[in-house]
């Protein structure tokens, strides 16, 4: 089994920064993909980046590219969400996700996070 718990979120005003942490347990991950998504009230959850473990191949939804940041540290077990030039559209809760199979770094993911909140007032 794995977990995985989210951290880093908070209220921020548009144009500034936030850093999400997803620590991940039980498992060995140098081999799995992780990635972030989020979902916006009345929206569904939507792919936000990923990056696979053992390369650091990442993959960026268009509407991050340039102003967020995957990264990862294996022997933490932990990927990191650097988000900057925050927009008020980019408010939605941040879920974490994880997966031990090969694949598009987009979806299949089948382990998840509870979420941590990300606020952007304008």
């Amino acid at each position: 089994q794995v977990q995985l718990a989210e951290s880093g979120g908070g209220l921020v005003q548009a144009g500034g920064s936030l850093r999400l942490s997803c620590a991940a347990s039980g498992r060995t991950f140098g081999y799995f993909s992780m990635a972030w998504f989020r979902q916006a009230p009345g929206k569904e959850r939507e792919f936000v980046t990923a990056i696979r473990m053992s390369t650091r191949t990442t993959s960026y939804a268009d509407s991050v590219k340039g102003r967020f940041t995957i990264s990862r540290d294996n022997v933490k077990n932990t990927v990191y969400l650097q988000l900057n030039s925050l927009k008020p559209e980019d408010t939605a809760v941040y879920y974490c996700a994880a997966k031990g199979i090969f694949g598009p770094l987009e979806d299949g993911y089948n382990y998840w996070g509870q979420g941590t909140q990300v606020t952007v007032s304008s």
